[in-house]
Formats: structure tokens, sequence, C-alpha cells
């Protein structure tokens, strides 16, 4: 039974990195078939207040541009990184559901980037925040970037309680 309850929560992760690999690559798709012909549309604004536009942008390099020109370097460096949050992802499963939503968001994200890397050189980008200058980004960003903030609250709020109460734990079970 919890063989099954395991093969079930990978499946459900593979499925949930799959959707939203699936949406980032969608996203990517109509930018480059129908935003590049126009380079920028107003897309969130209030009135003549622009809060987000939607600008092609052919990224050949990390994040604000930085490392231009370092697509192998990029696509290797992400390769590792990616291996690596998928044996966090095995590891850490059943840890925190916070924690293992953040990996996935992570992993999904960087296998919407590096897809890109690999078939164009480039990563398309999209999104352009206005209301201060700001790089323009893709989805995939998007889910790094929540990943981060997850692992940030996580890291500071969730696993120092979780250590405190194995701590706990094993002082209790030394007392018995």
């Amino acid at each position: 039974m919890i063989e099954r309850i395991m093969i079930l929560g990978a499946i459900l992760l593979v499925i949930a990195i799959a959707a939203l690999v699936g949406a980032d690559q969608l996203i990517k798709y109509w930018a480059v078939h129908e935003l590049k012909p126009k380079g920028t549309m107003e897309f969130i604004h209030f009135g003549s207040f622009k809060v987000f536009d939607l600008t092609y942008l052919e990224n050949d390099g990390a994040i604000f541009g930085s490392m231009s020109g370092q697509r192998w370097f990029l696509i290797g460096f992400t390769g590792i990184v990616l291996a690596a949050g998928a044996v966090a992802l095995y590891i850490f499963r059943k840890r925190s559901k916070l924690l293992t939503a953040s990996i996935t968001l992570f992993v999904a994200g960087g296998i919407g980037n590096i897809i890109d890397r690999v078939r164009f050189g480039y990563v398309v980008d999209m999104f352009e925040f206005k209301i201060f200058k700001f790089a323009i980004f893709n989805f995939a960003d998007i889910c790094v970037t929540f990943a981060f903030i997850m692992l940030l609250a996580y890291g500071l709020f969730i696993d120092p309680k979780l250590e405190k109460a194995k701590k706990a734990e094993k002082e209790a079970a030394g007392n018995e």
C-alpha cells in the first residue's frame, strides 16, 4: 500500500512538472508566433499607467542578460542544477509539502528554460514589468522565482520548527 502511494505521489509530481513545462512552452510558442512580429503589446494598464506589457525578447544570457553568449555553460549548469533538484525532490518529498512544491516549481522552470536554450540557443522572454525598469522574463522564470521565495520561507519558518520537533522527540525518547 505504501509503495502504491509513493508511486502515485511520484506520478503526480511528474504530471505537475509536465503541466508547468507545457504551460511555459505554450506561452513561448504564442510569443514566437504572435508577439514576435509585433514586438510589444500592451497587457495590463490603468488608463495611461502601464503595469505590464508583452515584449518579445530573445535572451541568450542568464538573469538580466548576464553571461550573454555562454549557451553551453548555461545548458550544462542548468542540467546539473536540474539533476540536483530531481535528487532533492526524491530525498525530501516526505519532509514538507511546501518544500516539495517549491522544488517542483524550480525543476519545471529549469526544464522550460533549458528546452529553449537547446532548441534556439536563447530563452524566449515576454513579460515586461513597466512600473519600474525590470528584466523581461517568462513563465519558467516566474516558476523559479516563486520556488526561491517558497524555499526561503521554508528555510526560515518551517524547517527550524521541524528540526526543533525532531530534537524534542529524540530528547523525549532518551528520557524514557
